[in-house]
């Protein structure tokens, strides 16, 4: 592993950080806010920051897998850092900690914030909490990969590493074309969304920063209510809608604009994904109606919007959820484990190492009524590999681990069991609210200062998929 290739890619994923800060600006000059001069130091300082690194890197012929690794990690904590620059330079928030994980959140798309009034804050700087979490929804370094050809020398290690997923299928046989692809469908869905909420009686700017965070499955909003500020059922159906294609593997969209939707109903995770939609509303409506609840209209439509709120990872929220019976509040908690598809920008678990997951067990208990059998675990018709099953096995192992141990050391530092395990399942899983004091009304400027920087981890851990962090702590990886 070299540490000049390393520096080389690093400063100019820098400047890409630095063009970042374009829009907000646009839009603190068009809303006259007065912080546009935050917006152009903060630029200038990270290109400077950029140009005096430079020299001390050198192209690299190709990107090995390690670099590749420690690549992405340094990439999102970086820009992480540089996310909340406009946070503390405005003094919109004036700790560290507490702006370092309100860009941590944003972007990796888990909606969690600190902020008790969102409303108070300037327009602009709105756009840019919502903008950090679309562009950590499909990807930093993909969009680096789409755009801009010096990172076409380690392209496909940076993709794999902030992709690392059970699923690699490429719609083109050269990863950078896969990006841009990928990002293309991304930006469709975005303009279409922000179309139809104007349509439906959002204002443009509001339309926007919802669609922001609706396709990144992240759940900020710039309303204190959240999607809950809208009586028009129209709004929430709409965002129903995308927060579901959100998370829906991009591929499937991708085919589908080709002319080619047959990959839709031919895709076994994603029936799994819209069963267990289905499945956990109709429980979630029965058991409110059972509880005294009128069942209208309204009662079905806010349990959907939660399940595909909380499945698929975005986080919004039009009703407080934990005035609802107890057993709704297990099964959201569940779907917050459960995720979107591979290849989504939804995090968790995600439906195909579910799938797999039953598929293994059944195959396990076929044994014991025919212990020389062999059961191999198919998709599609396709035989899942034995090394891609067992790297199921232990991400979901890891997963459970990691909750585990982050309820253990959160709970320990204050906050109480239920409340910790809800900031924990919901940072890991990059969902938002959570259950307790950090519940769908509340927030986390409450949580200790130490707990949040063990939640800020879980949230980037979450984010790349845990691999590419734990790598970074085996002993191997630096030899």
């Amino acid at each position: 592993m070299k540490r000049k290739n390393i520096v080389y890619v690093l400063s100019r994923l820098w400047i890409i950080a630095g063009m970042f800060f374009i829009l907000p600006l646009c839009f603190s000059v068009y809303y006259k806010d007065g912080i546009h001069y935050h917006f152009i130091l903060i630029a200038i300082g990270i290109l400077i920051l950029s140009g005096l690194v430079w020299p001390f890197g050198s192209k690299p012929k190709e990107l090995t897998t390690k670099e590749g690794f420690l690549l992405v990690n340094l990439c999102w904590i970086s820009f992480t850092f540089f996310g909340c620059l406009p946070f503390l330079t405005t003094g919109s928030i004036e700790s560290l900690t507490d702006a370092f994980f309100e860009s941590m959140s944003g972007f990796t798309t888990t909606g969690a914030t600190i902020l008790r009034d969102i409303e108070i804050l300037p327009k602009s700087l709105l756009l840019w909490r919502n903008m950090t979490q679309w562009l950590g929804g499909m990807g930093v370094i993909a969009l680096a990969v789409a755009i801009f050809p010096f990172t076409g020398m380690g392209g496909s290690h940076l993709f794999k590493a902030e992709v690392p997923g059970p699923s690699k299928d490429k719609v083109s046989s050269r990863i950078r074309d896969t990006a841009k692809l990928l990002w293309g469908v991304y930006l469709i869905f975005t303009i279409a969304q922000t179309i139809m909420l104007m349509l439906a009686g959002a204002n443009f700017f509001d339309s926007l920063c919802i669609t922001f965070g609706t396709m990144a499955t992240g759940g900020f909003a710039p309303l204190n209510a959240s999607i809950g500020h809208f009586s028009s059922p129209y709004v929430h159906y709409i965002t129903i809608l995308f927060m579901t294609l959100a998370g829906i593997n991009f591929n499937l969209h991708y085919w589908a604009l080709r002319g080619k939707p047959v990959h839709y109903f031919k895709n076994p995770e994603l029936r799994l994904f819209l069963s267990i939609i289905m499945c956990s509303t109709i429980f979630i409506v029965l058991i409110r109606f059972f509880a005294g609840t009128e069942l209208s209209e309204e009662t079905v439509r806010d349990s959907l919007f939660q399940t595909v709120s909380l499945i698929t990872t975005t986080g919004f929220i039009t009703k407080d959820y934990e005035l609802w019976p107890a057993a709704t509040q297990i099964v959201l908690f569940l779907l917050m484990f459960a995720g979107g598809c591979a290849s989504s920008t939804g995090g968790a678990i995600k439906s195909v190492r579910i799938l797999v997951l039953f598929k293994y067990i059944g195959g396990e208990v076929k044994k014991l009524f025919y212990p020389r059998g062999v059961f191999p675990i198919k998709l599609e018709g396709k035989l899942v590999p034995e090394n891609l099953v067992s790297n199921i096995m232990a991400f979901v192992m890891l997963y459970i681990l990691f909750f585990i141990f982050g309820t253990i050391v959160v709970s320990s530092l204050g906050m109480d069991i239920l409340s910790a395990a809800g900031a924990v399942a919901t940072t890991l899983g990059n969902v938002g609210p959570g259950l307790g004091t950090v519940g769908p009304v509340d927030n986390f400027a409450d949580v200790p200062v130490l707990a949040k920087w063990i939640l800020s981890f879980l949230m980037l851990a979450g984010r790349l998929e845990i691999f590419t962090i734990v790598v970074l702590f085996t002993g191997r990886f630096w030899k």
